[in-house]
């Protein structure tokens, strides 16, 4: 049965200067992931991230290591058996505290799998019971550091330097973290979070500049539609002989089309500013939120403009069909008046014929 993965997380990762024991060397460009992995068939756990495609930690977890958080979004823990000291940088203090408490579990479970695994093995190995836990190996792979079968003297001197090389181990490890100036590593680790900032500060800056490419053709299009719009509403006040109606209308349009302008006027002037200067993630987002409110109602107002010219078309055709209307009447008059007239006509040559007789 393989490892399986029991705890995610996304991080920085460092390691310790081999030659200062006081410089933090970053493993990783980015953010890694980083696991907890349980191997049930070995009873081991294990931290792995990878970096492209090699491992960039690989570190077994043991009763006696100790994640410590230096700095609110940092932390570290040493591993021997790698011969360095492991640093983390996390993007909040939250998945810091949640990482060092699945250390803390998984660094209880790796004991109590210890405890059963010591206790099967002195089941298993009466002769062995003198040993404590912390006197075996960490390393499955390792040689044992006692013989079974061996004379007693053997045994107990073995025992004892497997003691010894254990605190001169701890001793070391405590020496290399002490060396280590935890200001130093603070500012350190705070460095590159700031260096990571800055680089998420030019890729927003940078998807702002191409955002503004596109709200300028935006702004372009809308001008050549007002443009447009007003020549319409031109076509139609010649055709309607510049009613008072339409008059207003096309003041309305020209102050309209006035504070377009004036819009684009400024938004012309935020966007060098913009392109100036280089601001913090939230204010580009503000100032983005503000301008696509801005397109919104540029794009509000000229669909008012349009309902306008819409309404106005409608006005003149209204105004076409009266007149029409109003022509088709005179003309039907016309014609009655002239059937008229031809009575009036035969009425007085009848008249005239009477009055001859």
């Amino acid at each position: 049965m393989g490892e399986q993965p029991i705890y995610s997380a996304r991080a920085h990762v460092f390691q310790i200067d081999p030659a200062t024991k006081r410089n933090w060397l970053p493993a990783s460009k980015h953010a890694v992931t980083v696991s907890f992995f349980y191997d049930a068939s070995r009873s081991v756990y294990r931290i792995i991230s990878v970096g492209g495609t090699k491992a960039i930690i690989n570190s077994t977890i043991t009763p006696n290591m100790t994640f410590t958080k230096t700095s609110q979004k940092f932390g570290q823990w040493a591993d021997s058996r790698a011969n360095t000291v492991y640093g983390l940088g996390f993007s909040t203090e939250q998945q810091l505290q949640q990482f060092a408490e699945q250390f803390k579990e998984v660094k209880e479970a790796a004991r109590l799998a210890r405890e059963k695994s010591q206790e099967r093995f002195e089941l298993a190995n009466p002769a062995l019971n003198i040993a404590a836990p912390e006197e075996l190996s960490e390393d499955r792979h390792s040689p044992p550091l006692l013989t079974v079968n061996g004379p007693g003297e053997e045994k107990l001197f073995r025992s004892k330097s497997a003691e010894v090389e254990l605190t001169v181990e701890k001793e070391r490890v405590k020496k290399m973290l002490s060396e280590g100036s935890m200001c130093e590593i603070n500012l350190e680790a705070e460095l590159f979070t700031l260096q990571d900032s800055n680089a998420k500060l030019v890729e927003a800056l940078q998807e702002a500049n191409s955002s503004v490419e596109q709200w300028k053709k935006q702004l372009a299009e809308y001008q050549e539609e007002t443009d447009r719009l007003r020549d319409q509403v031109a076509e139609l006040e010649a055709q309607l002989g510049r009613p008072a109606a339409i008059q207003t209308g096309r003041e309305e349009l020209s102050r309209s089309l006035e504070e377009l302008e004036a819009l684009l006027s400024a938004k012309d002037k935020e966007i060098h500013s913009l392109q100036s200067k280089k601001t913090d993630v939230s204010e580009l987002e503000k100032e983005r939120e503000e301008a696509m409110q801005r397109l919104q109602d540029l794009e509000r107002r000229n669909n008012e403009l349009e309902d306008q010219v819409q309404s106005a078309e409608k006005t003149l055709a209204s105004s076409c069909e009266e007149r029409e209307q109003a022509e088709g009447e005179v003309r039907r008059v016309i014609e009655v008046l002239d059937v008229k007239i031809c009575d009036l006509r035969d009425l007085k040559q009848s008249l005239a014929k009477l009055i001859d007789k």
